[in-house]
């Protein structure tokens, strides 16, 4: 694939901080408007070194995604979308959602002066509704099918005038590029080995993979990461086709999984990952629920960071795959935290937590023996 950069010799702006303005060469934008920001991009990239140390595990880092505006990586695409929305003319923008991009598309769309319409499937969690409409957003819960859903909103798009920024729109993969070209930055100029990133529709994944393309059209680097798209077990239309070795997904039947966020049966860019897993060498792993329930606490135990179900399958995976030897363990893993833990509350279990009451009286008696004391 070439790069077509709307920019004669794309460089990284290094007296621009990490986000859009620092790699904008590498976007299809004029210029980037500040006032239409909500301080996305510049997420951490944190190493993971209890776990590196608890579980043998090889160098491997968090890109914490959950620490951008509205606790997502949705915020990358909403922010070039909503330029380009502006650009347009267009005075109403809207999407179909799961709950992280309802919220994203709707705050971006407040920020900007817009209105917003945000299309959820009708089982959508009342809390993600609520995340969405909280910016005035005009929200349907749909019956039906996903995939019939996403076709008819640009039917509807199109015959109202409104700018439908669903999750393959050209402009929001444009915009997840930049957590690439952040994490390449944030290892101070190199890529890392391995990538492992959550995948629904697939549109992340693809900003990704572009994202290393660039820099290496452009001469930053020789060669890319590999890729590793990660799914759950309950839903994984991309991860079935990749095992069977098909160049094609089909509708996956009777979806059931804990990781909501990436639940979508018939993703729009399922052919095209498919495609780019196989050119970058990478691969596609599916997980169960009990391996990314795990994972979530782990991540949460050991590095303090609380991500949703969807996020966790990366970890997962990297366990899944460190059992079959599937990498030399001297390699430089990231992981890409998507989304926040804060968001899918409603999936703990309070049983399994280590939640004790006492009265005031009784405090010292209630804290059990195995607990630390001293400084």
């Amino acid at each position: 694939m070439v790069a077509d950069f709307p920019h004669k010799a794309p460089r990284i702006r290094q007296d621009e901080p990490l986000g859009v303005s620092r790699y904008i060469d590498f976007l299809p934008l004029a210029k980037f408007d500040r006032t239409l920001s909500l301080g996305e991009g510049g997420t951490p990239l944190q190493p993971l070194t209890r776990l590196m140390a608890k579980f043998g595990l090889p160098p491997i880092y968090a890109k914490n995604e959950a620490m951008n505006p509205t606790g997502s990586f949705k915020d990358r695409g909403s922010i070039v979308a909503i330029h380009k929305a502006k650009a347009m003319g267009f005075k109403t923008v809207g999407t179909i959602s799961t709950g992280n991009m309802a919220g994203s598309t709707a705050a971006y769309a407040a920020k900007a002066g817009l209105r917003s319409v945000i299309f959820v499937k009708e089982d959508t969690p009342k809390e993600k509704i609520l995340a969405a409409g909280i910016f005035g957003a005009l929200v349907v819960k749909v019956r039906g099918e996903y995939a019939a859903l996403f076709r008819k909103s640009f039917e509807i798009g199109r015959s109202r005038g409104i700018y439908f920024m669903n999750s393959v729109d050209p402009y929001r993969i444009e915009g997840y590029k930049v957590t690439g070209f952040e994490i390449f930055d944030q290892l101070g100029g190199r890529a890392p080995d391995l990538v492992f990133v959550p995948v629904s529709a697939g549109g992340h994944l693809i900003g990704l993979i572009r994202a290393y393309q660039d820099l290496t059209t452009a001469g930053y680097l020789k060669k890319s990461p590999r890729f590793v798209g990660v799914q759950a077990k309950g839903c994984a239309p991309i991860a079935r086709a990749f095992e069977s070795g098909k160049d094609r997904i089909a509708p996956f039947p009777n979806p059931r999984t804990v990781a909501h966020a990436i639940s979508n049966p018939s993703p729009p860019g399922g052919n095209f990952v498919l495609r780019l897993i196989a050119e970058n060498g990478g691969a596609m792993e599916s997980v169960s629920d009990d391996e990314i329930l795990r994972a979530q606490r782990l991540l949460a135990e050991y590095e303090g960071i609380f991500c949703d179900p969807a996020s966790a399958t990366t970890l997962a995976a990297v366990f899944r795959m460190a059992r079959r030897k599937a990498f030399s363990g001297r390699e430089r893993i990231v992981l890409v935290i998507t989304g926040s833990g804060l968001k899918t509350i409603e999936d703990l279990d309070i049983a399994e937590l280590d939640v004790h009451e006492a009265g005031i009286d009784d405090l010292d008696t209630a804290l059990p023996d195995r607990l630390p004391v001293g400084k």
